[in-house]
């Protein structure tokens, strides 16, 4: 657009004109977006956009030439204001999501599917399930109890603490256990017979 169409425009936008304002509207938007574009981070893509900015823009300027009378004497005073208002409006809107950045931390990776979950796959809970009926079998009666507080994630101390048994006690325990469990699951291995 020609100096001179813009200087048409701007005396038309200044008597209130709404086709000339869209006019202008249209012929600054792309330039005013891509000084928002310029100064916004990466980080606040998320939360606002160059054109958000620029329409808060206009909508104050169309409230300026319309209510407040403004009038600017040619159409480089009005690209100047335009650009600095656009830079006051980001500005504004960078700190009004300063405090949203600076809580939001980012998600844990996702898992193969793209999902993740806090609970353990069913498989894995399966396997679990398992493993502590395998437990529980080898388990004598009277160590039952130290199994399931083990179970629940309390500590040696906390176990023999609410079993009246000696910390090292609670430890013999659990490596008995577990001897016993590595014994039974060890694979049998054939013994050759001698063919004499």
């Amino acid at each position: 657009m020609s100096t001179d169409s813009l200087h048409a425009l701007l005396d038309r936008l200044t008597r209130g004109d709404n086709a000339a304002a869209e006019q202008v509207f249209r012929t600054y938007e792309p330039y005013l977006r891509k000084v928002v574009r310029r100064q916004l981070p990466t980080r606040l893509r998320a939360k606002f956009d160059s054109v958000d900015v620029v329409q808060s823009v206009w909508a104050d300027v169309l409230h300026g030439f319309r209510e407040a009378g403004w009038h600017f004497p040619d159409v480089a005073h009005l690209r100047a204001f335009l650009i600095k208002l656009t830079r006051h409006r980001f500005i504004d809107r960078v700190r009004q999501h300063h405090t949203a950045l600076e809580r939001e931390r980012p998600l844990p990776p996702a898992g193969p599917d793209g999902l993740t979950s806090p609970e353990p796959p069913p498989s894995e809970v399966a396997q679990a399930d398992e493993l502590w009926e395998q437990l529980l079998m080898l388990c004598p009666p009277e160590h039952q109890e130290v199994l399931r507080l083990k179970r629940q994630g309390l500590s040696a101390r906390e176990v023999a603490d609410r079993t009246g048994l000696h910390v090292d006690s609670v430890h013999r325990v659990l490596r008995n256990l577990a001897r016993e469990l590595t014994r039974k699951r060890r694979p049998v291995t054939p013994v050759a017979l001698d063919s004499r």
